[in-house]
Formats: C-alpha cells, sequence, structure tokens
C-alpha cells in the first residue's frame, strides 16, 4: 500500500471520530434543554385537560402505563397521569385513540375527574381532512370543548352520539365519520374510567418501563 492512501486513510479514520465526537457532544450538550422543553409541551398539554393546580411536577411523576386494547383503541401501551391531592385523587389524564377515524388512528388526551365528569379533552394528533374532520382541533373549532362537564350514565348511556345517531354531539358537515370516531373513544375512556378506577390506580407500570 502506497504512502498517499496510508495518509489518505488516516485522514478520514480523523474526520470520521472528530464528526463522531462533534456529534455526541451535541447531543449531550442539548439533551437537557429538550427533555426540558418536551417537559413544557407535556405540562400544557395536562393543563388543558386537568385543573391548574395539579399540573406539577408530581403529576409529571406519576405517569404509569396501561394497556386495555377495547376501551383504549388498540393494543398499545397509553399513558396515564394521577392528579392527586395529598393522597386523595383528583383526577386521571388518559392518552387514548380513536382508531377508526376517516384518515386513519386519532391520538387523545382525556382528563377525568374523580367524580366521572371530564375536564377536557384535547387532540393529540390526527390525519383527518383539512377543513372538515380537522375540525376536532382546537386551533379549528370549539368542537372539542362540547366534553367539558360531561359525564357518563352507564355503558348505555344514548346521549354519547352524535345528533345523526340520536346523540347530544354535534357533527361536521360533510364529515360525521371523525365526530363519531372520537365520540366514541372518550366514551369508551369513560366506561374504563368507570369500571377499573381502582386498579388503574394501582397500576406499576411507570412510564418508559417496558421490563
Amino acid at each position: 500500500m502506497s504512502n498517499p492512501v496510508v495518509k489518505n486513510a488516516i485522514l478520514l479514520a480523523l474526520f470520521a471520530l472528530i464528526c463522531t465526537l462533534f456529534v455526541v457532544l451535541t447531543n449531550q450538550l442539548t439533551a437537557p434543554q429538550i427533555i426540558a422543553q418536551q417537559q413544557r409541551k407535556l405540562s400544557n398539554s395536562l393543563k388543558q385537560v386537568l385543573p391548574s393546580q395539579y399540573v406539577n411536577q408530581e403529576l409529571l411523576k406519576s405517569c404509569r402505563e396501561i394497556r386495555y386494547p377495547y376501551y383504549l383503541g388498540n393494543k398499545n401501551w397509553h399513558k396515564i397521569w394521577i392528579a392527586k391531592q395529598g393522597q386523595t385523587v383528583k383526577g386521571i389524564a388518559y392518552q387514548t385513540t380513536a382508531p377508526d377515524g376517516y384518515n386513519g388512528a386519532i391520538r387523545l388526551l382525556v382528563g377525568v375527574m374523580a367524580n366521572g365528569q371530564i375536564f377536557g379533552v384535547r387532540v393529540i394528533s390526527e390525519h383527518e381532512t383539512p377543513g372538515l374532520g380537522d375540525q376536532i382541533e382546537l386551533r379549528k373549532s370549539n368542537w372539542i370543548l362540547s366534553f367539558n362537564h360531561k359525564r357518563l350514565l352507564s355503558a348505555h348511556d344514548k346521549r354519547w352520539a352524535v345528533k345523526k345517531d340520536g346523540g347530544m354531539f354535534d357533527q361536521f358537515t360533510g364529515a360525521t365519520i371523525t365526530p363519531r370516531a372520537v365520540v366514541k373513544a372518550v366514551k369508551r375512556t369513560l366506561e374504563l374510567n368507570q369500571l377499573k378506577f381502582d386498579e388503574i390506580i394501582a397500576s406499576q407500570r411507570h412510564c418508559g418501563d417496558h421490563s
């Protein structure tokens, strides 16, 4: 092997090493900022579905993962956050999924108080038709606020449907599938809260613990 070839190989290796070290150093320096930004975003989301006085570091640390495919929309683990005052549970924020949106799954955050009343619902992610189904987003319309203070009387509570199906929730002109899917997902979350409340509170699977 000629010396120029060896020299070029060494230079390339040194360059690759320097680039790797730079990437590692950059990640180490920015990681705390990224985590802090994620925490602020999560905190802001939780403040929209639970009373702000319960949204603190204790709530963020309360994150658990639960899996109830029928009630939460799929077989994935879904996160919950348990709001407490002292040792008393005041409410739970549930991640849930409406699997039957018009353009795929709709991920939701549902805040339920200890008395079974909804404090708030927000969309985490959706792929619905712009100008139609995306009205479930608060930035597009106030429709999502229609869940505030609602309760589920029983699993057979017929009010929990869009008006086209005889229920109490508005549908969108030209887009009934999307609100119908969201209403059903929120209803099933309330069913889960009613049926499995103590079991959920006792859940020991912390967020990020995949052992």
